[in-house]
């Protein structure tokens, strides 16, 4: 078993990008800059984004953090969003989520103008990717997709199990690992909570993605020795023992399924340090598309 080190592969990332940063500084060009909202008082969410704008920091983009109360209406916020879209300073835009009831995802994501949704949450870059045109592509998959790429993981040809079927990681996860690409080029199973013989599904599969939020879901007899697994999962466990009152559980039961795993991601430690290199790369992106 072999530990897919995802701080490893993003601070890779981040060295790049700080070299990129300083050479367009040097030439006097613009500096990307992010702008993140943080709606309410959701301690994840607010660990989330201090580690996105920390990360910025690193590398030597700009960042913004808009702070609004959970009461804030819909219209204001997305009033905010216009504002940041006509903003010419601002690359990158990403409304972190859950967002509060009473605020709809989707009119969020909408208005967030395709070229400064750094996030790739926007249909317009959703349907760009399934096309396979050059577009942002949602930070999670693409943080694993840049993962396999930094271990050299050889994927074609390869049976993938993605367990999850949400619009952030599930479903765009599937397209990138069956596009003819290097990684994908794999054989691609989605599965869900209607998925029948789910055990028996997953022992099909030689690389196993878990992205369904259910903390030590997939458990050592769903998983065929040798297989490769992606963790997603991050939830919060009530642990007195720990300073901050909690740990973190991924959806895989790692220590039981680790030894049957020739690579598997830590949590914490793998998927999430990939998704703000993602993240950046967008944004960077983004930056150098208008100057």
């Amino acid at each position: 078993m072999q530990i897919l080190d995802g701080k490893k592969a993003a601070q890779a990332i981040k060295e790049k990008l700080g070299i990129d940063v300083a050479q367009r500084a040097a030439e006097g060009k613009k500096i990307p800059h992010l702008a993140a909202i943080l709606v309410g008082r959701n301690g994840a969410s607010e660990t989330y984004v201090a580690a996105k704008v920390k990360a910025c920091e690193e590398v030597g983009f700009k960042s913004t953090l808009i702070r609004l109360e959970d009461d804030i209406s819909e219209n204001r916020l997305l009033d905010k969003i216009e504002e940041l879209n006509n903003d010419p300073d601002i690359d990158g835009i990403l409304v972190q989520l859950p967002l509060p009831k009473h605020i709809s995802d989707e009119n969020v994501i909408n208005t967030i103008v395709p070229d400064k949704d750094v996030d790739g949450f926007h249909p317009v870059n959703i349907g760009k990717m399934v096309q396979g045109q050059p577009t942002f592509i949602p930070a999670t998959p693409h943080g694993i997709m840049l993962l396999l790429e930094h271990y050299k993981i050889e994927t074609k040809g390869k049976h993938a199990i993605v367990i999850g079927r949400s619009n952030i990681v599930g479903r765009p996860m599937s397209i990138l690992l069956s596009e003819n690409t290097n990684p994908g080029n794999c054989t691609v199973t989605i599965c869900h909570s209607q998925t029948k013989n789910l055990k028996e599904v997953c022992l099909l599969g030689d690389i196993v993605v878990a992205a369904l939020g259910r903390p030590e879901f997939v458990t050592a007899d769903m998983v065929k020795e040798g297989a490769i697994v992606i963790d997603v999962g991050i939830t919060r466990i009530e642990d007195a023992s720990k300073k901050s009152g909690f740990k973190l559980k991924g959806d895989v039961d790692f220590e039981k399924v680790s030894p049957r795993s020739s690579w598997i991601t830590p949590v914490p430690g793998g998927v999430g340090p990939m998704t703000i290199a993602a993240l950046l790369k967008n944004t960077f992106r983004s930056c150098e598309t208008k100057n």
